[in-house]
């Protein structure tokens, strides 16, 4: 799904790494470890120790839990690292970041209701959770849920203006739109998902994101004129560090307009570009990362907001 890195929908680096080991020939996360040297090896397997050893002493240490986790995730373990894994999430209920990371780490291993599970934990106390609402969604559309994940999407947006009253900014409104545009386009719905980023360029006139989903979608029925268009419109009204992106993916465009395209030029009005004001920047940079933690004996805060 193109627009992930736009919407802000993460993967630690670490379970990235071992996910893409599912691509290659043998499908063995253990290739994760195939450039480590054996030093490399052996440093991994005595923090490994170290870590099992301080719990062993003191099973909640926040440190040791969390340095376990990655220590694993290092070794190419997912298995190894669910049950401190789990722990975490478990002792953090307002922190997400655990919850996606568990979610993710159990699909992987095939345990698909154990995601579905652990992202219902995280949508149950915060609806608008858009790296959870990435997951599940993601998660429905491999189990060919279609319905389900165009279900769950507009039940949140249904329930998003009474969400935002009582909690202002609670459900950004025009990400799950995006994530609902983008379950259309995958099933070849093209004229809703059309629908919805038209709706969402005229009500956000410097947003990007709907701006270019629009020409992937038109690149995909070989409109080449009108997607060429809005690709050049998003990268005057991307910040500057999507640019060069916007544009690699303009390149993969025919030189040549297909027949028919003069049809399909985009009725749009050209806007200047502006910048993307504080909340939408934290939104397209947000990733997911485990949280810091001050110190061996303190808890992380409860840092959801959301009073539930």
């Amino acid at each position: 799904m193109i627009l992930v890195v736009f919407l802000g929908v993460p993967l630690l680096p670490l379970l990235s790494n071992v996910l893409r080991a599912r691509q290659t020939p043998a499908g063995d996360p253990s290739t994760v470890l195939a450039t480590r040297s054996t030093e490399e090896q052996t440093q991994l397997s005595e923090r490994e120790r170290g870590f099992e050893l301080v719990l062993q002493r003191e099973p909640d240490n926040e440190v040791a839990l969390r340095g376990l986790v990655e220590v694993r995730l290092e070794q190419g373990s997912i298995a190894s690292a669910l049950v401190p894994l789990e722990r975490l999430a478990e002792r953090h209920p307002g922190q997400p970041d655990y919850g996606i990371l568990l979610a993710q780490a159990r699909e992987y291993l095939g345990d698909y209701e154990g995601a579905f599970q652990a992202y219902d934990v995280i949508l149950t106390a915060n609806p608008g959770d858009i790296n959870a609402l990435q997951g599940v969604v993601n998660l429905q559309l491999a189990q060919n849920r279609q319905e389900g994940a165009i279900g769950r999407l507009q039940d949140t947006l249904k329930i998003a203006a009474q969400a935002n009253a009582a909690n202002p900014g609670s459900i950004d409104v025009a990400s799950v739109q995006l994530l609902l545009g983008q379950v259309y386009a995958r099933q070849e719905r093209y004229t809703e998902a059309l629908a919805v980023y038209d709706q969402l360029i005229t009500e956000n006139t410097q947003d990007f994101r709907p701006v270019l989903a629009k020409a992937t979608v038109l690149q995909q029925q070989s409109k080449v004129s009108a997607a060429k268009s809005l690709f050049d419109l998003a990268v005057s009204l991307a910040p500057a560090k999507y640019k060069d992106q916007i544009k690699q993916m303009a390149a993969e465009l025919p030189d040549t307009p297909t027949v028919g395209d003069a049809d399909a030029e985009p009725d749009l009005e050209a806007t200047e570009p502006a910048a993307t004001d504080s909340e939408t920047e934290a939104d397209l940079e947000a990733g997911i990362s485990l949280p810091e933690v001050e110190d061996e004996g303190d808890r992380p805060a409860d840092t959801d907001g959301s009073g539930r």
